[in-house]
């Protein structure tokens, strides 16, 4: 399989390059929290060569509950996210939720992440584009795999198209997703570097007033997808998911993360021979 090339930096995604990994907690709790795990996470990956973009949402929009922590404030986050850019060279990624925080998130960021829930959301779609930033597109949990051309679309209507397509789960009944590895195939069909997000695809929504999950599947949805093929891999990765903020079920612990891309770039690398 193949598609084109996004560039990031001298970070080259797609086009059967070695993956990206795009790795960081699933929202800004603290500074300290933040740049201590972008810290532990480079090292990593300067250690194993794999490339590396920052991934941290400035905020929540999203949450199950009224009650749920849905981050410290925008102008506070972002700063925070720009002292990782600044500190250790890395490149930022975070969601964005409405055409005024595109704009304001592109200040930092170098991707501009559409939640899945807002993958149809055209005046987002359009300033996420009009930003000139790259645009990465997460498959709603309601969308088949083709339609996701109809997303690529409305951000290519602005001359942008420096899109990437992320599979992050299928709602199945209630209360669970599951991944069918296809999508990954369909959506680099249509041209763009596919991502696979492990973490999320492993949440059960809506348990009790809260997003659950079983992060125990992460390590091998990871494995299956590279063996499938991916541009990039999307782990939200924390150094305490219990006590996590938000996603605390679904977010792979820190000391798992070495491991696992040791594997991952094992299979990478058969897969793209």
């Amino acid at each position: 399989m193949s598609s084109q090339v996004v560039e990031i930096n001298d970070i080259k995604i797609g086009n059967n390059n070695p993956f990206v990994l795009m790795a960081g907690p699933c929202v800004v709790e603290s500074e300290d929290l933040i740049l201590r795990t972008a810290e532990s996470i480079q090292k990593i990956t300067e250690e194993l060569e794999i490339p590396l973009i920052f991934k941290s949402s400035y905020k929540k929009a999203n949450r199950t509950s009224m009650n749920s922590f849905s981050g410290l404030g925008d102008e506070e986050a972002l700063k925070i996210l720009m002292k990782v850019k600044e500190s250790f060279g890395l490149p930022i990624v975070t969601d964005t939720h409405s055409p005024e925080e595109a704009r304001m998130a592109a200040e930092v960021a170098d991707i501009l992440q559409i939640p899945a829930f807002l993958c149809r959301q055209t005046e987002l779609l359009v300033a996420a584009g009009e930003t000139g930033k790259v645009v990465n597109i997460k498959k709603g949990q309601f969308l088949a795999p083709p339609d996701m051309k109809y997303a690529a679309d409305k951000v290519e209507s602005t001359g942008n198209k420096k899109i990437l397509m992320t599979e992050r789960g299928t709602t199945f009944g209630y209360g669970n997703l599951v991944v069918d590895m296809r999508a990954l195939v369909i959506m680099r069909e249509l041209g763009y570097p596919v991502v696979m997000d492990a973490t999320h695809s492993v949440q059960m929504p809506g348990a009790g007033g809260t997003t659950g999950g079983d992060s125990k599947f992460i390590p091998y949805l990871t494995k299956a997808a590279t063996a499938v093929g991916i541009d990039a891999l999307f782990l939200e990765v924390h150094p305490d998911p219990p006590n996590a903020l938000s996603d605390a079920k679904s977010q792979l612990p820190l000391s798992e993360l070495k491991q696992l891309l040791i594997d991952v770039k094992k299979i990478d690398e058969i897969t793209k021979k």
